[in-house]
């Protein structure tokens, strides 16, 4: 276990209703003049902007609104949202929805503070050394926005994908999580959302750094609490408590809890981010594509965790797969490849996601997509190196080797 400091101080107000709190939340954490920042207008239809609206005005905070952030959010909606806090004198950001209006109001947070191009920040060009203050109330559970200090925007000009950490300074200092809010998600974002906050368990999970007991049965119970509740929430969308589960681990998947003393890796997100930039896929559902083929990949080079992941969370036994054995003559490659199998039929069947990339790109034929795969490898390496990898390293040719797997 290695040596670390954990920082995670957002105020979670977890419950029915209690959005109807908000008001009282931002002027505790030192609002007066906030800009709200959300979607496409299920906040505006639901009546959630109006009750937000409400709080605010009951605790005498004046607002300005941005709607109009898209999934996978691009740069424009970031300096619209810069001009606005400029303008308007606002000292204090509120999202309303999911990860892509968290994400998108975090790089508002630290561009508004800065005189170049906040896109500096995303490239590694300069350092977020501060950011402005930050609540939210969350719609959608899948990003884990909500109690981390990462975002992730795309740049449409550039095609590029790409993320920032500072979990010093990017965490929310406020998130309203009100389960009944996402009793009406359709079960396609449920579902992604479920797959993207089990995918952020696994890039801690799949880690070389030895004797991290503790972060592994966390990581093993949240992802077995998001496979039970998963199921739960698919089958019947108004089970409140399904709800409120699935909710709170997508929380607990990204804060930071579950990778706490160990080296983490990434790789699987930002091979997916390729997929989502290139061809603006749902995230989760690109993950689903993308990690079992990862998985596929590491159980042939890295097989330790993948074994112990079809163990521990599917709970394959060598007695099960001892006749498959005989057909790889390895019983470890039968239980790592039967634990893949499992959780990719949990994706596909239970979740109703795609899990090749002919079902994630269905306006492409297959040629199309093979054709495809050097410019995402190209794009990949040019945005991470030439080789990048915790877990495992990635170079052009493990890379391609995963997107054909991903087939």
């Amino acid at each position: 276990m290695l040596d670390f400091t954990f920082y995670s101080p957002t105020e979670f107000v977890f419950g029915k209703e209690t959005e109807t709190q908000t008001g009282q939340l931002a002027k505790k954490h030192g609002a007066s003049r906030v800009l709200i920042a959300y979607g496409g207008g299920s906040a505006v239809r639901s009546g959630l902007l109006d009750r937000v609206k409400a709080s605010l005005d009951a605790e005498g905070l004046s607002y300005v609104e941005m709607g109009g952030i898209q999934p996978n959010p691009t740069e424009g909606k970031v300096y619209e949202g810069i001009n606005i806090v400029r303008r308007e004198h606002i000292d204090f950001l509120l999202a309303i929805g999911g990860g892509s209006v968290i994400d998108t109001i975090k790089a508002i947070a630290c561009g508004a503070y800065y005189d170049g191009d906040f896109w500096d920040f995303y490239i590694g060009k300069a350092k977020v050394t501060k950011a402005m203050p930050i609540g939210v109330v969350l719609t959608i559970p899948a990003a884990g926005s909500e109690g981390s200090g990462n975002s992730v925007i795309t740049n449409s000009v550039t095609k590029q994908k790409l993320g920032i950490k500072h979990p010093m300074i990017l965490r929310p200092r406020f998130s309203v999580m009100n389960p009944q809010l996402t009793v009406t998600l359709p079960a396609w974002h449920t579902a992604s959302g479920i797959c993207d906050m089990m995918v952020h368990i696994l890039e801690r999970y799949f880690t070389n750094t030895p004797n991290t007991e503790v972060g592994d049965r966390m990581c093993e119970g949240v992802l077995m609490a998001c496979i039970n509740e998963g199921r739960k929430v698919m089958a019947d969308p108004t089970d409140y408590d399904a709800r409120a589960n699935i909710m709170w681990c997508g929380t607990v998947a990204h804060n930071g809890t579950c990778g706490v003393g160990c080296e983490e890796d990434w790789s699987g997100h930002q091979m997916e981010h390729e997929l989502s930039a290139m061809f603006d896929v749902t995230h989760g559902a690109g993950l689903a594509v993308i990690t079992p083929a990862y998985m596929t990949f590491m159980a042939e080079h890295n097989p330790k965790r993948i074994i112990q992941f079809a163990q521990r969370v599917f709970g394959v036994t060598e007695d099960e797969v001892k006749p498959t054995a005989l057909e790889f003559n390895d019983l470890d490659t039968a239980v790592a490849l039967e634990g893949i199998s499992r959780f990719r039929k949990f994706l596909h069947r239970d979740l109703k996601l795609p899990v090749r990339l002919g079902q994630l790109l269905p306006d492409l034929t297959e040629a199309e997509i093979k054709a495809a795969i050097p410019a995402l490898v190209d794009n990949l390496h040019k945005n991470k190196g030439e080789t990048f990898g915790a877990f495992y390293p990635i170079t052009r040719e493990v890379s391609e080797q995963i997107y054909r797997l991903a087939l």
